[in-house]
């Protein structure tokens, strides 16, 4: 317990300085990191790679071995791929289904690039999570692998748990490719992606110290970004949002049930999907109560 706790609290610190120290870098004040929000002022994509270092940072004192390799490749390659869109972007496909429809048409650009790329890396970070973690009633990926080769009258059962198994891979796999791509589409107002960050760690289960390290890792990092996102003087980009929303994903996969983990998948796709007919933005601010917690802390931004 004690470990937990002091891990938990350096974790938070990590995240908390790694963050401010590429916020307050040279790198900022690079011509090719400003982009104009939708008010129209210029701000500094620096916080996507800030957060990203600071997620990083503190995801190394995860204790869990397993996780924290989960958490950092996951984190990583969000954070990655989000960067490749946002410092290197081609075409001029937006969203989901332009950037797939690009695709088909053999147009490759950094939006498809990023919605391949995250999601095979979500799959490869489930797999580090689930192969080596038996839980009651189910087998650990490889176990299952290995039984499913037998022969005689137990390969039908097994047959059927390396079947849940590689299911339970697939959903844990697009609960954290999900995440990242919701906090990518919620990144539209300043300090939208940190709020909800803020509230789904508040609003999770945890009685599984699993979740205390990297949750303090997230909690220092939007600490650190907190005050400059919220004036819009800078802003995640799709490297910041990607990363928070996987780290946030790993974490969600962790601490749910697999029922839970099925019920996080369905709303996660059911937001995505409804992401290219509705506008979150215009829902938010339609609605009381989310538009207060929306607009707080930015008047006049």
């Amino acid at each position: 317990m004690i470990r937990s706790i002091v891990s938990t609290a350096v974790a938070g610190l990590a995240g908390y300085a790694a963050t401010k120290a590429v916020l307050r870098s040279r790198l900022r004040t690079q011509r090719d990191v400003v982009r104009t929000n939708h008010a129209g002022r210029e701000v500094s994509l620096i916080e996507g790679p800030a957060v990203t270092a600071g997620l990083l940072a503190g995801g190394l004192l995860i204790e869990d071995p397993r996780q924290r390799a989960a958490t950092l490749l996951a984190t990583a390659a969000a954070g990655g791929l989000g960067a490749v869109d946002d410092f290197c972007e081609s075409g001029s496909s937006k969203g989901l289904r332009g950037h797939l429809s690009a695709l088909a048409r053999g147009e490759i650009t950094t939006g498809a690039l990023k919605i391949t790329g995250i999601p095979l890396a979500a799959i490869a970070a489930a797999t580090i999570l689930r192969s080596g973690a038996p839980r009651p009633g189910a087998r650990g990926l490889a176990d299952s692998l290995g039984s499913a080769l037998g022969t005689g009258l137990g390969a039908r059962k097994n047959d059927r748990a390396w079947y849940a198994a590689a299911a339970d891979i697939v959903v844990t796999g697009g609960v954290i490719a999900g995440s990242a791509n919701l906090f990518n589409l919620l990144d539209l107002r300043p300090g939208r992606a940190l709020k909800t960050g803020a509230l789904t760690l508040a609003l999770t289960d945890h009685e599984r110290r699993v979740s205390w390290s990297p949750s303090a890792a997230i909690a220092g990092a939007t600490a650190a970004a907190w005050p400059e996102d919220l004036a819009g003087e800078v802003m995640l980009g799709d490297t910041g949002a990607n990363a928070l929303g996987a780290a946030i994903g790993v974490i969600l996969a962790e601490t749910a049930s697999p029922g839970r983990r099925r019920l996080v998948l369905a709303v996660l796709a059911g937001l995505t999907l409804a992401s290219e007919k509705v506008s979150f933005t215009s829902v938010i601010e339609s609605t009381p109560g989310l538009r207060e917690i929306d607009a707080f802390g930015r008047e006049g931004v």
